[in-house]
């Protein structure tokens, strides 16, 4: 199933069942209450997207790729985000429907209460998270919390394993958007020094190199190998 039509039946059977997603003391809210609650954790979904999914790694590579090009708005934000946003339900659709069978299913079935559900539910998350997430970022959490150390990554809370997944993506993102830059650079230092040898000093170099640049990353596949790249580095 396409994790956007998961999303769709989650809010609906949410909407279905809006008294058993809240706590015991709150099945005594009115409607209104209830349904500001459960839009306000809809807000949260995006945040959640991007946080919490390989789309932060992908759209940090991407925007620093953009910047190593000096194409400045070309490809637009829009366009990186969605492209990211497609990347990552590549990725991620085998942990959504893991937990749409899991989790969800079960529940609307009757067959779960909404803790074992939850249980149910962030446990394919956690798993996902845990592979990506570096030890040292998973030691600060657990000191910072609190928690006991964890006897294996199953045993982490979900408040300790999710920053330090979030930690751990950004410092791969700008690890290879490091490595990125280094190729164009390079181009920037050759034009730059050529310019300045023949005394076009009032020519910026960037004008000369940009499109020297992008011709290069026509020539190689850039496009294919970027994203080639970051799609083997999920497996």
């Amino acid at each position: 199933m396409n994790p956007a039509l998961m999303l769709l039946a989650a809010t609906k059977a949410a909407a279905a069942k809006s008294t058993s997603l809240l706590p015991a003391g709150a099945k005594e809210l009115g409607t209104p209450m209830q349904i500001i609650i459960l839009m306000t954790l809809l807000t949260l979904l995006p945040a959640i997207l991007m946080s919490l999914t390989p789309f932060l790694r992908i759209s940090i590579v991407l925007h620093f790729l953009r910047q190593a090009l000096g194409t400045q708005s070309a490809p637009s934000n829009q366009v990186l985000a969605g492209l990211s946003l497609f990347l990552t339900l590549v990725l991620i659709q085998p942990t959504a429907m893991q937990v749409y069978k899991e989790s969800l299913l079960p529940y609307e079935d009757g067959k779960l209460t909404p803790e074992e559900a939850w249980d149910s539910g962030t446990k394919p998350l956690k798993t996902w998270m845990a592979r990506f997430a570096r030890e040292k970022d998973v030691r600060l959490f657990v000191e910072m919390t609190h928690a006991p150390a964890p006897k294996t990554p199953a045993d982490l809370e979900i408040t300790v394993l999710a920053p330090a997944y979030i930690l751990s993506e950004m410092r791969a993102g700008f690890q290879i958007g490091a490595v990125l830059f280094l190729p164009f650079l390079l181009i920037d230092i050759i034009v730059a020094s050529v310019t300045l040898s023949i005394g076009m000093v009032q020519l910026p170099p960037v004008m000369v190199s940009a499109p020297f640049k992008v011709l290069l990353f026509v020539l190689v596949d850039g496009w294919n190998l970027t994203v080639g790249s970051l799609m083997k580095g999920f497996y």
